[in-house]
């Protein structure tokens, strides 16, 4: 567990230090700027930390997905279905 790296709200690089039941301590592989009370803070390489275990993840998070235009989502929708109906009623007439 000393050498256990987890991601810090799934973007920058930490060391769990300790595990308790409620936070955990931490130490910042990289330096970042964090939000902490409402106040941007800067962390630097080596600080230690005391952090939520729910804001460690073991993996880098990827950045959510950008969301379609729901209007956008449902013409297309639209357009398949009117394409299928026209390849169904063209087939039709070949037969």
């Amino acid at each position: 567990m000393d050498d256990e790296i987890r991601f810090y709200k799934g973007k920058h690089r930490v060391k769990v230090l300790t595990q308790s039941k409620g936070n955990w301590i931490v130490e910042a592989l990289e330096s970042f700027d964090d939000i902490v009370n409402g106040k941007n803070v800067n962390v630097s390489i080596g600080q230690q930390r005391i952090v939520a275990p729910n804001l460690l993840l073991k993996r880098k998070g990827l950045a959510p997905l950008v969301k379609e235009h729901t209007y956008e989502l449902k013409m297309e929708k639209k357009l398949k279905h009117l394409i299928e109906k026209q390849e169904k009623e063209s087939k039709m007439d070949t037969e």
